[in-house]
């Protein structure tokens, strides 16, 4: 419930909100419907940028889908230094907020730290699987997703030289690696994979950089699991293709041929971190919270896939060969590893 005190609120707006406040018990019985008080949900980016294309912006897609959908208010912060994560996270907690969502693993020691210090505050985190009574965490079957696009990468080199640009050295960004290692070596064993971690997710030179290294190597396509870095590596494919390279890049979290265009984009691994952040916050308003438990997304619950686009670059026989590798990872058939 909020708390109306030293805010300077016209009678007649004070009136309606306590009317709407003496049928509700808690924070999370408050919705969209109208003569509810609106939700305020806050967001914290990690250190790339909420516009970087990938899951920062899906995740504020959701968010201001939420206030479209249901005049909730919405607002988010990036970080730019590690020492901004807490004071953006407290700013949302102080200011009443209903629901704080962070974005990425790398937050989780923050939120844990902020949430057992304000247990009547509620957090959403993605990619972690924090269990906490007060954090909503959501957390992808990454290796999944990331093996489609290695059965598609695998079928369609020339070369059977093919790049992944990671960002951080770290778990999730492990499962993107190892998926999309497991499913060139499927279809392809002969295929030779040629990593290489930027150590940052904001860094659109660095992305550049690696993608050069990677294609000069002889590869022609690169996956990039790296949000803002990654720009850097369809910048570099799109001056190779300029100059007639037949190079290619897979795409991460968001359809990125609708960004970067069909010319380079030779698919996109789907994670759908916004429907995760809007299903997660409906549950809040509708009293429904999921505190304390880990959402797990996979094939399987429709929480990653492979672009819709795909068809425009991929030939239909391997698009064929997706779905049968598909169906055996949902049926269990194929467990697909995460490291």
């Amino acid at each position: 419930m909020k708390k109306f005190g030293k805010i300077a609120i016209p009678v007649m707006i004070i009136l309606s909100l306590l009317l709407t406040a003496c049928g509700q018990n808690n924070a999370g019985n408050k919705g969209g419907n109208d003569g509810e008080d609106k939700l305020k949900i806050g967001m914290v980016t990690d250190l790339g940028s909420v516009n970087d294309k990938s899951f920062n912006q899906s995740a504020w897609e959701a968010l201001q889908k939420l206030n479209k959908d249901h005049g909730y208010e919405v607002k988010y912060l990036e970080p730019k230094t590690d020492a901004d994560v807490m004071p953006n996270l407290l700013q949302f907690v102080k200011g009443n907020y209903d629901l704080t969502w962070a974005t990425a693993f790398t937050l989780a020691d923050a939120v844990s730290q902020l949430a057992k210090e304000n247990p009547d505050a509620k957090f959403g985190i993605v990619d972690s699987d924090l269990v906490m009574p007060n954090v909503a965490a959501v957390s992808f079957k990454e290796q999944e997703g990331a093996f489609l696009v290695g059965v598609i990468a695998g079928l369609t080199t020339k070369t059977n030289k093919i790049g992944f640009v990671g960002g951080m050295d770290i778990p999730v960004i492990k499962r993107f690696e190892a998926g999309f290692r497991e499913g060139i070596k499927a279809v392809n064993p002969e295929a030779k994979l040629i990593v290489n971690y930027t150590g940052l997710f904001n860094r659109v030179d660095m992305g550049k950089s690696a993608a050069s290294t990677i294609y000069n190597d002889g590869a022609d396509i690169i996956f990039h699991a790296a949000g803002l870095t990654g720009n850097g590596v369809f910048n570099e494919a799109k001056e190779r293709k300029s100059k007639g390279e037949n190079v290619w890049v897979i795409g991460v979290d968001k359809d990125q041929s609708l960004t970067f265009g069909d010319d380079i984009t030779l698919t996109s691994m789907i994670k759908k971190v916004d429907e995760a952040v809007y299903s997660v916050s409906m549950a809040l308003a509708e009293g429904n919270f999921p505190g304390g438990k880990v959402t797990l997304m996979g094939l399987k619950e429709n929480g990653v896939d492979i672009a819709p686009t795909s068809k425009k670059n991929v030939a239909p026989e391997v698009l064929d060969k997706v779905e049968e590798y598909r169906q055996k990872i949902i049926n269990g058939d194929i467990v697909v590893p995460t490291e």
